[in-house]
């Protein structure tokens, strides 16, 4: 019995010691994922036809929301400010943070309130004003960009496949790359479990802790992100997923073998979405990287591909199936 267990044990690949020197650079790269998040907005910004066709498309929806955002914000922001006050200085209210933050009692936006003993440049209720106020300005935007800068976001991954001199051939069907692939349940109860009960713990997440926990000075941005990782890497890549034709087992037996490199990639790539207002840029340039990284690790796949070509070898994805069928 034992012995079964190691046999079907998780194997990876071995390490990347003599891998042919086209591929050398994208093994590098793809060894700190989180690098793509830092090409993606370096691209966004510096090339012309892609920062271009983006801001073409989403000019108009930026400028109406501005306006719009910037009444609401004039305003709101008085009435707004006494209920945070009220929220952070009331013991019964869940934003009451006086266990981590000594609030200061006076109407100045500078102050002397520290943070886990770090002096804080503004007072909590000027911070979390700002960040009440810049969600708010956020959905504002997103509400006049809507189907624009979902287009932007689509063109740039397209641009950026184009830039690499790729067509649709260039994504050929999924190659297992591990010696002996995890397995991973993908039966019909956890399926319905996937698509209804993960978004019924999604909405719950979203409510009861990522909105509260926004509000605490960064701190509670690191830990939003940290909760939004693998989503939004996976999110990222669903047009590489596409693009490949992969099968729900396919897909989920990738992201598990990887899972590591997504929840680093995610977790980067949330921390900037998170931003208010500017993290709608890196919605764009996160794409052109999650794109920047879907290339070299389609390039990895043609190299795995041709050495089990070489071997005589068929995918052991194939083998990982029919051990689930059975």
């Amino acid at each position: 019995m034992s012995h079964t267990s190691r046999a079907c044990r998780p194997i990876p690949p071995p390490p990347d010691m003599d891998v042919p020197a086209n591929l050398q650079h994208a093994t590098l790269r793809l060894s700190f994922p989180p690098s793509y998040v830092i090409v993606g907005v370096y691209r966004l910004f510096t090339d012309k036809s892609l920062y271009k066709p983006a801001w073409d498309k989403c000019k108009h929806g930026v400028r109406q929301g501005a306006i719009v955002g910037l009444i609401w914000a004039c305003v709101t922001y008085d009435v707004q400010k006494r209920l945070v006050r009220v929220l952070l200085n009331h013991p019964s209210s869940i934003f009451y943070p006086k266990y981590m933050v000594r609030l200061s009692q006076t109407a100045s936006e500078l102050s002397e309130e520290t943070y886990m003993g770090i002096k804080l440049p503004l007072n909590m209720t000027t911070y979390v004003m700002t960040i009440v106020i810049g969600t708010q300005v956020t959905a504002i935007l997103t509400f006049f960009l809507s189907r624009n800068i979902r287009i932007a976001r689509k063109r740039a991954w397209d641009q950026t496949v184009a830039s690499r001199g790729k067509g649709s051939d260039f994504w050929q069907p999924y190659v297992e790359e591990w010696q002996v692939p995890p397995l991973v349940e993908q039966d019909l109860p956890s399926c319905v479990f996937n698509k209804f009960g993960l978004w019924i713990i999604g909405v719950v997440v979203k409510k009861a802790i990522i909105i509260p926990l926004s509000l605490y000075p960064f701190v509670g941005t690191v830990a939003v992100a940290a909760l939004k990782c693998m989503e939004t890497a996976q999110y990222l890549h669903r047009p590489y997923f596409k693009a490949k034709k992969m099968t729900p087992h396919e897909i989920a037996l990738f992201t598990e073998e990887r899972k590591w490199d997504y929840r680093l990639f995610g977790f980067t790539a949330a921390l900037l979405e998170g931003l208010p207002i500017v993290g709608l840029v890196f919605t764009v340039s996160n794409r052109i990287g999650a794109a920047m990284w879907a290339h070299d690790l389609e390039k990895r796949q043609h190299y795995f591909a041709s050495l089990h070509v070489s071997r005589g070898m068929d995918s052991p994805v194939v083998d990982a199936e029919k051990k689930l069928k059975l």
